[in-house]
């Protein structure tokens, strides 16, 4: 019974604490090729398999935290929302416009996606997004136009921002436009508890209900 009830005091506290900014867990991009890239994010003990998939090739890709840093200044990708920036330099590197395919190996909730100097450029993607920062970045300052549907934008000046899907998905996907480059990489904050987690917290809570029924009993 005590380890029931603290399983369920800590979810109370997670669940208490998530107004505050959360880790963000960032993919580790680890093979490319010209039009596909596989990696993983580890949160929170689970490893959650990522693979993209692009209509066209990719301009470049920095796999295993190879190659110059974009994501610095880490402004555009901290807020009151996201504790943290990338901490690699991984990064896909779009240029000629198309689309583009992100398959996660399990269900993850409100994905995020960290935009490297998408300028002048136009993102439209599967669902509603919400823009969750933004500020002058490596290559410079822009500020993204939600359009009116909620689900792309267009970058006015150099955007460097961080964008998120508010939901569950195992895929999403997104159409851009053409231009020198832009980058981007992807991030979770969790992935879906397994039907266990939630069978556990059932289970405990059931068990709460018959101990205080239990006690109301002995007093009656």
């Amino acid at each position: 019974m005590k380890l029931v009830i603290s399983l369920l005091l800590g979810a109370g506290l997670i669940l208490s604490n998530s107004a505050y900014a959360a880790t963000v867990y960032w993919a580790d991009w680890t093979q490319s090729s010209n039009n596909t890239v596989t990696g993983s994010i580890d949160a929170l003990g689970t490893t959650v398999g990522i693979n993209t998939s692009s209509s066209t090739n990719y301009h470049f890709v920095q796999t295993d935290g190879s190659g110059i840093n974009y994501y610095l200044p880490s402004a555009p990708y901290i807020s009151p929302a996201v504790e943290n920036a990338p901490s690699t330099s991984d990064i896909i590197a779009l240029n000629s416009a198309g689309t583009e395919t992100i398959v996660f190996s399990t269900a993850v909730v409100d994905p995020l996606i960290a935009l490297v100097s998408w300028n002048g450029n136009t993102l439209e993607f599967n669902a509603p997004i919400e823009i969750v920062s933004y500020a002058p970045g490596y290559w410079g300052s822009g500020t993204p136009i939600l359009n009116g549907t909620e689900t792309g934008l267009f970058g006015s000046g150099d955007l460097h921002a961080v964008v998120r899907l508010k939901g569950t998905y195992n895929s999403i996907s997104f159409t851009h436009t053409s231009e020198l480059w832009h980058g981007y990489t992807v991030g979770i904050t969790a992935a879906v508890p397994e039907p266990e987690t939630y069978g556990l917290m059932l289970l405990g809570l059931g068990l709460i209900g018959i101990s205080a029924r239990r006690r109301n009993s002995q007093y009656a």
